[in-house]
């Protein structure tokens, strides 16, 4: 019987609920030390002298003398050591290694650093120095503003978010034949190789990366994982032993990367019967120390910063900023959840200086087949912002609720929302990612770099197999990422393992059934041997992007979702409660229901303490509440009650017709919150909407 579509049970599902999951703390390897980063306390300045503070027998020492290759973490830009050398430009950056065999003892040892402090920059909004900048034009600004009857202007601003997988970073290093073997939690294994071969100064075939069973990463362990990977190999080969380091709660926490705080203002003409007719966007991103992926994480929030919105002209500039604070990094949405929140609550602030309903505008408005976004792309037949729109709207009884609540201290509010699937613009072309299937004896085994965090990628892509060669989903197998047995088919981010590599599968086991003479791959393999067919990324037809001008196709295509929040004010705590979601999305073919509903109820539940709870305290530079007694995140008694529907529109250029949801629900929780609290009468442009906030906001209301 088919199995795509279905929820058959997960590959990884019986060793995970046995406990005979691997996970990186569950692996020894014999002789292996524990190692250690010592890290700077300043923020900013000069390395004077560095004193150890303990007896160094039977302790192996890395510095940035020990470094072999390059001494950068290699990335986009490499500007980022993997060792201070003298200059320190964030708190928690690391300086030195330590391993030792006892644990305990290599806790105890204490270094002591000498600085010369320098004066640091904390806020992006006055940073001299940028990681990137874009420019998106569309159409003439001016005369779109100046046909406009009425202007409405508003800043939004957005905080830090720490990921908070369940597992934290963590890798084992093993000095193998002249070269070096990782083991640990990553997403993006390739990305790992490539670091490491600079870093440590060694060819392809002596570096070898491999993924261990692990425990969430949100975009967390995309590129942080590079970071903590070659301190493990720097301790190995130096004490020619095998070396784990894992974080704790507290490390993870203060030293890795977070999501970009962001301050976004818009400027939108519009004429009285809601069209709108000029949209002016400036996004602000801080980046932190160093570039990591901030310029692509501003490029995908650029793109959406107008929204699933049409407008004939359109200015959206944005600005990644240097600050001496921990580099900011790849997370869910990927710059996405920042600008789709201002453009939302700019829309229901749109919607109120007119005296009109905040469907009503966004039906006026929201983009249809053959409309052109902010970078001039047409929508192609699956494009959805009306369908969702619609379903949402009726389903939650949104506009009964909001005429029942006016008035009291329960509010409903929206947001509208899509999110591109896959790399950005001509990235994928460039990345040309790899796919293998080979014939075994029992069947078929799927070779990819993808990587399974959770979210389902072994049993959906086994699930395209087996539907597309007509065999038992029980005979594919898929082999553990390990770059030294699988071809690059990219970092597993940006919405793309399903839609991007489940294509490039599907066309491999395509082949495949045709070599196949009507044989089954068992039968085959026992009879002629095994079959290996590997295919590379195709551009769907008709794909042309400028990365100069941002003009173009910025993503071969768009989920697109509507979330309906019901909120309560608690009018002595001022914390309001979320009670209800309605959340509604359309993301192609649903392959697994089970797993699709789960990537969208977590993501829902994230983007609930994004808008309301999760606040990094920064002091001097660093997350001064780098632990979770102090920084919130939701329970089960903060998740509201969610009401999911899953829609199809299928893209017939992914795999039996589905895009990418993993980034998509991320994107609507916060703004739909806020404009409930709107509806309750609470100004509200910035999240985490806090208690203390919205006191505040109560306080401005009575005022007026």
């Amino acid at each position: 019987m088919p199995v795509v579509g279905q929820s058959v049970p997960r590959k990884d599902g019986a060793a995970k609920v046995a406990g005979a999951a691997k996970y990186v703390d569950d692996i020894t390897f014999p002789g292996m030390l524990h190692g250690r980063t010592i890290r700077a306390t300043i923020p900013c300045g000069r390395i004077r002298d560095i004193r150890l503070d303990f007896d160094p027998a039977g302790f192996t020492i890395v510095d940035c003398s020990d470094i072999p290759g390059r001494n950068v973490v290699s990335l986009i830009e490499d500007d980022q050591p993997c060792l201070v050398e003298r200059e320190v430009r964030h708190v928690a950056e690391p300086v030195m290694l330590l391993a030792h065999e006892d644990r305990e003892k290599l806790l105890a040892a204490k270094v002591h650093i000498e600085y010369e402090p320098a004066t640091p920059v904390y806020d992006a909004e006055r940073s001299p120095a940028a990681h990137k900048h874009i420019v998106i034009e569309k159409g003439d600004l001016a005369k779109g503003f100046a046909k406009a009857d009425l202007v409405v202007e508003g800043e939004y601003r957005t905080g830090h978010q720490e990921h908070v997988y369940i597992e934290t970073n963590g890798f084992i290093a093993v000095p193998e034949d002249g070269g070096i073997t990782v083991h640990g939690s990553l997403q993006c294994p390739f990305y790992v190789h490539k670091a490491l071969k600079h870093l440590l100064g060694l060819p392809d075939d002596k570096v070898r990366v491999i993924q261990t069973e692990p425990g969430g990463g949100f975009g967390g362990k995309e590129e942080y994982p590079s970071m903590i990977a070659g301190h493990a190999a720097l301790l190995a080969l130096k004490a020619r032993r095998p070396v784990k380091i894992v974080y704790d709660r507290a490390e993870d926490m203060w030293a890795t990367t977070k999501r970009h705080p962001s301050v976004v203002r818009h400027r939108t003409g519009v004429m009285r019967d809601g069209r709108i007719v000029a949209m002016e966007v400036a996004v602000l991103l801080d980046g932190g120390a160093y570039v990591t992926l901030s310029p692509v994480v501003l490029s995908r929030g650029c793109i959406h910063a107008a929204g699933p919105y049409r407008c004939p002209n359109v200015r959206i500039e944005g600005r990644a900023a240097f600050t001496n604070t921990n580099p900011n990094g790849a997370f869910r949405g990927f710059g996405a959840p920042q600008t789709e929140f201002a453009v939302e609550v700019q829309m229901d602030r749109i919607a109120e200086r007119l005296g009109m309903d905040p469907v009503r505008l966004r039906e006026i408005n929201a983009l249809r087949p053959g409309d052109t976004t902010a970078t001039g792309q047409i929508m192609g037949k699956d494009c959805s912002a009306l369908m969702v729109l619609k379903e949402a709207v009726k389903r939650s009884g949104y506009r009964r609720k909001r005429r029942a609540w006016q008035g009291t201290n329960r509010g409903i509010g929206l947001a509208l929302f899509y999110h591109g699937s896959g790399f950005t613009g001509s990235g994928e072309v460039r990345l040309a990612s790899k796919c293998s299937l080979a014939t075994t004896e029992r069947g078929v085994l799927i070779l990819v770099a993808s990587t399974e965090i959770g979210q389902g990628t072994r049993t959906m892509h086994a699930q395209i197999v087996a539907d597309t060669l007509d065999i038992p989903f029980e005979q594919v197998d898929v082999a553990v990422p390990d770059t030294a047995g699988v071809p690059d088919s990219g970092p597993t981010v940006a919405s793309r393992t399903c839609m991007v590599v489940g294509r490039i599968l599907e066309r491999c086991a395509k082949e495949m059934k045709e070599r196949l003479d009507g044989l089954g791959p068992g039968e085959h393999y026992r009879r002629h041997g095994p079959m290996v067919i590997t295919k590379e990324y195709e551009p769907p037809p008709g794909i042309v992007w400028d990365d100069a001008t941002y003009r173009g196709d910025a993503y071969a295509t768009y989920s697109w979702a509507c979330d309906v929040a019901e909120v309560e004010l608690d009018p002595v705590t001022y914390e309001v409660k979320t009670r209800k979601m309605t959340v509604v999305h359309e993301f192609g073919r649903p392959i697994h229901p089970v797993l699709a509903r789960g990537q969208i109820e977590g993501g829902t539940a994230q983007g609930v303490g994004y808008a309301v709870l999760e606040h990094v305290v920064m002091q001097d530079g660093a997350m001064a509440n780098a632990q979770l007694t102090n920084y919130t995140i939701p329970t089960t008694l903060d998740t509201p009650r969610l009401d999911v529907v899953m829609l199809e529109n299928p893209y017939p250029y992914g795999p039996f017709g589905a895009k990418g949801v993993g980034e998509l629900p991320m994107d609507g929780p916060a703004p739909a919150i806020v404009n409930a609290m709107r509806h309750i009468g609470l100004d509200v442009r910035e999240v985490p909407a806090l208690p203390e906030v919205l006191m505040e906001k109560a306080g401005e209301a009575v005022m007026r």
